[in-house]
């Protein structure tokens, strides 16, 4: 009992950790945020933060990987097919409308990680590949069904779409009236025959 309770703490500690290194890094940046001020926050020692993470890119890493994991539990985004998929985009929007900290999150991270020794650069390249080759297929399977316009190229639409996300992401955060959803929403009722 003792030690299921020990494992409990552990892991409400972990999560604590998480919580807080997401907001520091959405609020300052990864290479600004300390590892020591996170662990302040958190009311920890500076040891007792790096017994569960130990390295600020351990650490990074982790706060990205818990984020796409939570959003998968919801739907399987890369089982999704043709217009579910866009619509699954559109309602995504709106969501992220309402966790300002998870956008910025993203927004500060992805440009911070072009920087090849960044440490989250690799995660940022799979999962720009990942998602540009999703919203492809999505955009084929509607050309297979004759639900695409004939001069939409299927691969240039992708990288369009997760171009036009990110932007509005980076316009929402500096002008909270710009709406999201509507205009991605927009985008694919153009593009549909």
């Amino acid at each position: 009992m003792a030690e299921r309770e020990l494992s409990g703490r552990g892991e409400q500690t972990r999560e604590l950790i998480l919580a807080t290194a997401m907001a520091a890094f959405a609020e300052s940046g990864y290479a600004a945020a300390s590892l020591r001020d996170i662990a302040a926050r958190c009311t920890l020692t500076h040891p007792a933060l790096i017994y569960h993470f130990p390295t600020k890119a351990a650490l990074l890493m982790a706060v990205l990987e818990r984020r796409d994991d939570r959003d998968g539990v919801e739907v399987d985004f890369h089982r999704l097919r043709g217009e579910r998929l866009l619509r699954h985009l559109v309602d995504t929007a709106s969501i992220n409308a309402t966790r300002r900290g998870i956008v910025e999150l993203y927004a500060t991270l992805s440009a911070e990680a072009t920087t090849p020794s960044h440490p989250a650069h690799d995660f940022f390249v799979r999962r720009y590949a990942s998602l540009r080759a999703t919203v492809e297929r999505a955009y084929r399977d509607l050309a297979l069904a004759g639900r695409l316009r004939d001069e939409i190229d299927p691969a240039l639409a992708a990288q369009q779409l997760v171009a036009l996300m990110d932007g509005l992401q980076v316009q929402w955060l500096l002008d909270p009236a710009v709406d999201m959803a509507a205009a991605i929403d927009a985008h694919v009722a153009a593009q549909l025959a």
